[in-house]
């Protein structure tokens, strides 16, 4: 089994989809280092021999920022934001979507779960 950056990854997959499970590396981020190490795309994870488990280890911590880093890099740019109140930062304060996507009948994931509010009463003479 392979351990890189602290996820083990799954064994029957090919190089490509098995680096995704990094968090911060992506398809077109995984072919780039498997080209860089010179390990074929085809080979399945399992296939891998010590050595070129290192050479993907050393493209992936001298040229890309993963795991626990980008996380918190991550969550440190939505504090500043947060801090400096600027709009970005008061959307992500309220929960609402941060890019510009409309409100009125969509965002649900971001809003959450429907809460109803009751309609006014028609007041009867």
């Amino acid at each position: 089994m392979a351990r890189i950056a602290g996820i083990d990854l799954p064994k029957n997959k090919r190089g490509e989809v098995g680096l995704t499970y990094i968090y911060g590396i992506g398809r077109s981020t995984a072919l780039y280092i498997l080209e860089k190490a010179g390990v074929s795309t085809d080979k399945k994870v399992n296939q891998w021999n010590d050595d070129e488990q290192t050479a993907i280890r050393n493209v992936i911590s001298s040229e890309f920022k993963t795991e626990g880093a980008l996380r918190s890099e991550t969550q440190m740019n939505i504090k500043r934001l947060l801090d400096i109140a600027c709009y970005r930062g008061l959307r992500h304060r309220k929960g609402l979507p941060v890019r510009g996507q409309r409100t009125r009948t969509n965002s649900r994931t971001r809003k959450g779960k429907r809460k109803t509010v009751a309609g006014k009463k028609k007041v009867t003479k």
